[in-house]
């Protein structure tokens, strides 16, 4: 699954990373621990490329409370066309979800041991997303929330977890943000390991583990341990 991420790149420097019009809602800080139920960068693929801040954790327009989200922060790409929760946003609301990195647990150690994953580069990556607007029912209030697509892991992530993010490549993006309504035989190709992204992983300490920490010793590499590439 993927239950942690970070953002450190500026709104601007996302927007113009990714050619966007502009941006609309943007994080007020740096997050290097961000978590379920907190704002994440989104571009929604409602015909106008701009830069969104939505919740994690997506909860269905026929949703009768919002605690649903909290189960709701990822979508399996293999199943994601059938399960009721997922398969309208899949066909009518998917975005890009921007991070600079994320976040896996080792499962094979006692305790398990994080580690982040991001590209060589430090540039932006572009998780497949899906998002919904709910309606509170007792005041009103609107929530736009989101989810990540999640597919099996790529050689870099096989070691650590048997889950990882679907990575959009560029050419896939634009296919992701159609605004038109999409079959998804269309979609499902997309969802797949990225072997071809140049990216890197690193043991970090466990003050990642707690999503109350949201400080910069969560992104720095264990000092006695190599990185993966």
């Amino acid at each position: 699954m993927c239950g942690r991420v970070t953002i450190q790149t500026p709104a601007l420097a996302i927007a113009r990373e990714l050619g966007l019009a502009g941006v609309r809602s943007a994080l007020e800080r740096p997050r290097y621990n961000l978590a379920p139920t907190q704002l994440m960068p989104v571009v929604l693929n409602d015909g106008e490329r701009m830069l969104d801040a939505v919740r994690w954790g997506l909860i269905p327009s026929w949703a009768k409370e919002a605690s649903i989200g909290n189960k709701l922060i990822n979508a399996r790409g293999e199943t994601v066309a059938e399960k009721p929760s997922f398969r309208s946003a899949l066909k009518r609301r998917r975005c890009l979800v921007l991070v600079d990195g994320w976040f896996e647990w080792k499962q094979s150690t006692k305790p398990k041991t994080p580690y982040l994953f991001k590209r060589e580069d430090g540039r932006p990556l572009a998780f497949a997303g899906l998002w919904e607007e709910w309606t509170a029912p007792d005041t009103g209030e609107v929530l736009r929330t989101c989810a990540v697509i999640t597919t099996g892991p790529n050689r870099l992530m096989a070691p650590i977890h048997d889950r990882m993010p679907v990575i959009l490549r560029p050419e896939a993006q634009a296919v992701w943000l159609r605004p038109e309504p999409q079959d998804a035989a269309e979609l499902q190709p997309l969802l797949v390991p990225n072997e071809d992204e140049p990216l890197v992983a690193w043991e970090v300490g466990r003050v990642v583990n707690s999503p109350t920490n949201d400080v910069v010793a969560c992104v720095e590499r264990v000092a006695s341990q190599p990185a993966l590439l």
